[in-house]
């Protein structure tokens, strides 16, 4: 079965999925934030083995919740709600967006647009490490 993840933002959603055995997570798409739903309407008829979406949660250095984090938490129960066949998970986030951003070392804004998929697949890559440690 596969993971999709989701680095929200106001304007880009970045993607990023898993293989089927749960190993790698790999940066998929940057889509824009009002076509979420149908993308993943489209995604989840395409690749019907996806059976959870990871969801970072922004919270404040300090572990708070700030206004985006509760922007978040709004979106993933409305997604929840729409596409109840899949198992939501939100995940502490904090720092992805950064790490992408040195890592693609985001020059230009096709970079910067592309960086949120690459903040998806940390998510992914953390969420999938917490399962593999918790099944040994």
């Amino acid at each position: 079965m596969k993971t999709l993840a989701l680095d929200l933002g106001d304007v880009h959603v970045g993607t990023a999925i898993s293989d089927v055995l749960g190993i790698t997570a790999k940066p998929y798409l940057t889509v824009g934030a009002t076509e979420l739903e149908s993308f993943l309407k489209a995604l989840l008829e395409k690749e019907s083995n996806i059976t959870t979406i990871v969801v970072g949660l922004p919270k404040t250095m300090r572990g708070t919740i700030s206004e985006q984090t509760q922007k978040t938490i709004d979106t993933k129960e409305d997604l929840e709600k729409k596409f109840p066949q899949i198992k939501w998970v939100l995940l502490d986030e904090r720092l992805t967006s950064k790490q992408a951003d040195q890592m693609k070392q985001a020059k230009t804004k096709e970079d910067k647009i592309k960086s949120h998929s690459v903040a998806a697949a940390l998510i992914l890559r953390s969420y999938l490490d917490s399962v593999a440690f918790f099944k040994s």
